[in-house]
């Protein structure tokens, strides 16, 4: 680390007895102004994946959900509140031996009643409210791993616009050292001046693609960035991970049956089957009768009755279910069943067919990936490096010597797709999975 020193000169006889402080602060201005302090630390893919779900608004709005959720559940197991109702009859503007006496007679009569709630409606309220929490709970989970794949897909794009740049460096690098060459040649009398000057125009190209290539960086970590809700300049960010591919690839069965177990969307479907039963009990336990049940206390004062005038009284209300018996409510909750049912085996069917073309991608780029780094990787960069000391010693032709590096660069670009292609089908197998089947 190179680190910049301010010098600051001192005035004698001024400012001597400031010199330790001034010479400690102009230190630490140095270490603070260095190019390592003011970076960021290259992010791995687990810290990004953290700070995407510790931060990404749309996650954390889809996450209140839940809390919503949870807060019908209590709605849900509340008691119908008692009534109290409170009244007054008989009253009576009434004159006696002159005096006006205006509550003579006024019957005072405070009443308190209940509904009773039969058949365990309120458990299968609360019942069927926390299956609906937890089917937000999974769908929320579903939420995040279709997201978590696209962050993913941000994320290898970042690092395939990486590969593919300093690839591009690194071809520019050659190709001025092969211009120095060519340029000794031609001094020397053994090359053209209009083959020099096709050297040296072509090498507009070299610089071209590495303008496409910082372009192309800077759209993928602005994506990236704008996912993870991060307001740092793209030339400021950066990310690293291992831009390779593995041949260690399991059986289908072994990646449709942790599909099975981890599909939050799966799980979600057979969680509504459960709440749709639970439904139907609610909609059979609300067709029945819920009796109310009263009691009042009266004070009359006006009875004939000396040893009568406080009475307490009892009572119980039915309502006579003659016609309606919740019928519609229980036929629909009935065909709900049925529905989710066959959502379910959709969704299942969904999840082989998305776990079986996620494989056979993944199949596929991992045997054209093969030749690559086997054989064609090196070959390329043989036959470069040949056909280059030849044409540096005279015996290849201006030609061979571009069409061997036009070779080379096109192989070593289509092996970078690939790598990446892989590594988003790798992420796709993820997604179909549900978990990190893949790293």
């Amino acid at each position: 680390m190179n680190i910049d020193y301010a010098v600051i000169r001192l005035v004698p006889g001024r400012t001597g007895r400031w010199a330790v402080p001034m010479t400690i602060f102009a230190l630490f201005v140095g270490l603070a102004l260095t190019p390592g302090a003011c970076g960021q630390q290259a992010l791995t893919w687990d810290q990004v994946k953290a700070k995407f779900e510790q931060v990404n608004p749309a996650l954390k709005a889809d996450a209140d959900n839940i809390d919503e959720m949870k807060a019908e559940e209590i709605t849900a197991f509340l008691r119908p509140n008692p009534q109290l109702t409170v009244g007054a009859d008989g009253s009576q503007i009434a004159r006696h031996d002159g005096v006006w006496q205006p509550l003579k007679g006024t019957t005072e009569q405070p009443s308190f009643s209940y509904l009773h709630e039969r058949q365990h409606k309120r458990e299968l309220r609360l019942e069927s409210a926390q299956e609906g929490t937890r089917i937000t709970q999974s769908q929320h989970e579903d939420l995040n791993r279709n997201m978590i794949f696209a962050l993913r897909t941000a994320f290898v794009s970042t690092l395939e616009a990486k590969f593919v740049l300093d690839l591009a460096k690194a071809d520019l690098d050659y190709y001025d050292h092969i211009i120095d060459i060519s340029r000794a040649r031609l001094k020397d009398g053994n090359l053209a001046q209009i083959d020099f000057d096709r050297i040296e125009l072509l090498r507009v190209q070299y610089e071209s693609e590495i303008e496409t290539a910082i372009v192309n960086l800077r759209t993928a970590k602005i994506q990236l960035l704008q996912m993870l809700n991060d307001r740092t300049p793209a030339d400021q960010f950066d990310v690293t991970g291992t831009f390779d591919f593995s041949d260690n690839l399991q059986p289908m069965e072994s990646y449709r049956d942790a599909a099975l177990a981890a599909r939050p969307d799966l799980q979600a479907a057979l969680q509504t089957i459960q709440q749709s039963q639970t439904n139907h009990k609610l909609a059979e336990a609300n067709g029945s009768t819920d009796p109310t049940y009263s009691a009042w206390y009266t004070h009359n004062a006006s009875t004939n009755n000396p040893f009568g005038p406080q009475t307490l009284g009892l009572s119980v209300s039915v309502p006579l279910r003659i016609f309606d018996k919740n019928q519609g409510e229980k036929k629909r909750t009935l065909i709900d069943i049925d529905r989710s049912q066959q959502a379910s085996e959709a969704t299942r069917a969904q999840v082989f067919s998305d776990v079986d073309t996620a494989y056979e991608l993944v199949r596929s780029n991992i045997a054209l990936l093969k030749p690559y780094k086997n054989k064609y990787n090196d070959e390329a960069l043989r036959v470069r490096d040949t056909v280059t000391y030849s044409y540096e010693h005279g015996s290849a032709s201006l030609m061979d010597f571009l069409n061997a590096q036009s070779d080379y660069r096109q192989v070593q670009l289509a092996y970078a797709q690939l790598i990446g292609a892989y590594l988003t089908a790798a992420g796709q197998l993820n997604l179909a999975v549900g978990s990190e089947a893949i790293q």
